[in-house]
């Protein structure tokens, strides 16, 4: 029987982005945040939101243009 697509691994799927923490992240979130100090309670944390930053790439056009500069000053 076949394996679906979705449920393979992949040597990149180590580094995917996790929405999950774990509670010793959480603490440390919130930690930094001063929501929680050494006095409270490890259990019945407050929820922490994970956000994923998506950056554009670059232009291609742009590389090539760059090119062309670099190029033109050698001559």
């Amino acid at each position: 029987m076949s394996l679906h697509p979705s449920l393979r691994t992949k040597p990149s799927g180590l580094n995917q982005f996790r929405t999950v923490l774990k509670r010793s992240e959480r603490i440390a979130m919130l930690a930094d945040r001063g929501d929680f100090s050494e006095d409270d309670s490890p259990l019945g944390l407050v929820k922490v939101g994970q956000r994923r930053l998506v950056t554009k790439k670059k232009k291609k056009v742009e590389e090539a243009g760059d090119e062309a500069a670099a190029s033109s000053d050698d001559s």
